[in-house]
């Protein structure tokens, strides 16, 4: 195995852990990132796969939840609307994401300079909604109702477009449709398991005819880089966009977005 595969399985897997969770795109970043790096995964997996790493990274962080959410469910009819709506929100992208796959992989994941595009008009929005003076309605995850689980996951469906972000969609969405930035966040979170482990899974039953032994020591140093970087990022989040907002978020979009166009008009 090349040692230089190898540091860049590291790179990007870093690069997935720190930017999961945060409104910037992370398939964007790493996809970008292997763009100009001249990194190629087999079928676009890698991208995926090592997203497995920041799963288990917020469950990790939220197991202690999990679990008292888990023995509330007998017993809580607002612990099991919770979880019903995270289903709920989960199922639009889940069957967009099926339907478009060979779209998404081979022609979406494949072209830069809409990625770049998608990085700063989610650059853009994050800063205008920052800005809005919202009052939001819901303050907890308990308080919301089915209707408001459905319209966020639809949110979510736009995250197909590399470059628009996952977190940042269904954030925004919470946040325009009442939600407060905590709660918005962390709806973000729990969306994100059922999310992420079915593009896992679903990736994976796709590919796993094309993926050879070589394959697995790349994707193995891409996984464990992204779980520590996105266990660190979780922890440090929740309380970060509470007191400062999703500002700084927008402008990282912009400053990535527009470098990352400078930079194919020069070198393709």
């Amino acid at each position: 195995m090349d040692v230089g595969t190898l540091l860049e399985a590291l790179l990007l897997g870093l690069l997935e852990g720190l930017t999961e969770f945060i409104p910037v795109s992370s398939t964007g970043h790493i996809l970008l990132a292997g763009h100009f790096l001249g990194f190629e995964s087999t079928g676009k997996t890698f991208e995926i796969l090592i997203q497995l790493g920041a799963i288990l990274a917020i469950l990790s962080v939220y197991f202690a939840k999990l679990v008292e959410l888990a023995r509330a469910l007998p017993k809580s009819a607002v612990a099991r609307r919770f979880v019903l709506g995270v289903l709920v929100a989960f199922l639009p992208a889940a069957v967009l994401g099926v339907l478009a796959h060979g779209f998404i992989k081979t022609v979406l994941f494949e072209t830069p300079r809409l990625i770049c595009v998608m990085l700063i008009l989610g650059g853009f929005v994050l800063l205008a909604v920052d800005r809005v003076p919202l009052k939001p309605r819901y303050l907890s995850l308990g308080e919301f109702p089915l209707s408001l689980c459905f319209k966020i996951g639809l949110c979510q469906c736009l995250a197909l477009i590399p470059g628009t972000s996952r977190s940042g969609a269904t954030i925004v969405g919470s946040l325009l449709l009442g939600a407060d930035k905590r709660s918005a966040a962390e709806f973000s979170f729990f969306l994100a398991m059922p999310t992420m482990a079915g593009a896992f899974a679903y990736d994976l039953y796709k590919n796993a005819n094309l993926l050879s032994a070589s394959d697995f020591p790349v994707i193995a140093v891409g996984f464990v880089a992204a779980f520590f970087a996105a266990l660190a990022v979780v922890r440090w989040l929740l309380d970060y966009v509470s007191r400062h907002g999703y500002a700084v978020f927008g402008w990282w979009r912009l400053v990535v977005g527009v470098v990352g166009l400078i930079a194919l008009t020069i070198w393709g």
